[in-house]
């Protein structure tokens, strides 16, 4: 008679899964991808590493799964933060910005691996997902200034791409794990601010509190 999971084991199986994910993901906060072994998570998670690789195929899918769910809960918070702003897109810039970098600088070993960290060929590609997720929004607000004639751009495309290019790069020096931050004479409200700023000026939107 073959095998037939009863709701029992399937909530069983479920949980045991969601556990090494969570394992996964709180080395991945801690130390990055690189510290996310089999091993590690196996430990961490009080389970064999043979346990594991039988939830798993290899270690690559289940840190994409890992990339998936936290690049996917950042993404949600920074397209609720924009619809909540209203249909002005400036403050839609602005919410983009404050939200994706606020976040970023409070959960810096994590933003970096989502953003920066080398890892494998499979999180490179759900990299390229999220990316074309954050160029999409981004172009969204853009059309909507431009029909609005709060932004003045040649292209659209281009300059979604610059912009959101700008907010993950501006981040680079206060996320890396080789940098001292007690060093760094720019605060964390002034790195966002400086990004939000250069992206108005970007977009060709006054800048608010500067002379004109």
């Amino acid at each position: 008679m073959p095998y037939r999971q009863t709701d029992t084991t399937r909530a069983t199986a479920d949980a045991k899964r969601s556990a090494f994910l969570g394992a996964a993901r709180s080395l991945v906060s801690q130390n990055g991808f690189g510290a996310a072994t089999v091993a590690a998570i196996a430990r961490e998670s009080g389970n064999s590493v043979g346990l594991v690789y039988s939830y798993f195929d290899n270690r690559e899918n289940l840190l994409s799964e890992v990339f998936r769910s936290a690049a996917g809960h950042e993404l949600d918070a920074v397209k609720d933060a924009v619809a909540a702003a209203g249909e002005d897109p400036v403050a839609q810039v602005a919410a983009l910005v404050d939200t994706f970098a606020h976040r970023a600088l409070q959960g810096r070993q994590m933003a970096w691996s989502l953003l920066f960290e080398p890892v494998t060929t499979g999180i490179d590609t759900e990299r390229l997902v999220f990316r074309r997720e954050y160029h999409a929004l981004g172009e969204q607000i853009i059309v909507r200034g431009v029909a609005a004639g709060v932004f003045v751009v040649d292209h659209v495309d281009v300059a979604a791409s610059a912009v959101m290019g700008a907010i993950s790069e501006a981040l680079v020096g206060s996320l890396s794990p080789l940098a001292d931050q007690s060093r760094s004479t720019v605060t964390p409200g002034e790195v966002v601010t400086g990004i939000r700023h250069f992206c108005f000026r970007a977009l060709g939107a006054p800048v608010p509190g500067a002379e004109r």
